[in-house]
């Protein structure tokens, strides 16, 4: 079984997460991958191998695909990605996290600051999306990944 750790240390570095991303987006046309992202062989074989190993790539007919479960975290790091280009847009929104604050106005807010439907939706959360079963059960998994985490060391 793949843990969250291990799939994030396989893009943790820029090259290693361009290697990733490039692979996501050349739908198998990897053959320059060596020479665009400035990699020794070793470099690369190492990074390709544990993205494999992660379970982020697969090789088929000498090409390299994502996997499913790398489709997923492609997306999810496409989306980290979109929250660190907004950041400064983030920060503002936590700057009128205030007891008393109306959350209309805030949902207001968030409509003005944010185009991206997704981190709209992260940030509206549960109040307005009735997603309230849903970020429970994410919260259950996320205490499970925490306790499984300090229990390993």
């Amino acid at each position: 079984m793949i843990s969250v750790s291990e799939t994030l240390t396989a893009i943790c570095d820029d090259k290693s997460l361009a290697l990733f991303n490039t692979v996501a987006l050349a739908c198998g046309n990897t053959d320059i991958l060596i020479t665009k992202l400035e990699l020794t062989r070793k470099q690369y074989y190492s990074r390709m191998s544990q993205l494999m190993n992660a379970g982020l790539i697969r090789r088929k007919s000498g090409k390299h695909f994502l996997t499913s479960f790398g489709k997923v975290v492609y997306e999810a790091q496409v989306l980290i990605g979109k929250a660190v280009r907004s950041s400064s847009k983030l920060q503002a929104i936590d700057s009128i996290e205030t007891p008393g604050f109306p959350a209309a106005e805030r949902g207001k807010i968030i409509d003005t600051l944010i185009h991206d439907s997704k981190i709209k939706e992260i940030l509206i959360g549960p109040q307005r999306n009735n997603n309230y079963i849903s970020a429970e059960r994410d919260k259950v998994y996320n205490n499970e990944l925490i306790v499984s985490s300090l229990t390993k060391r």
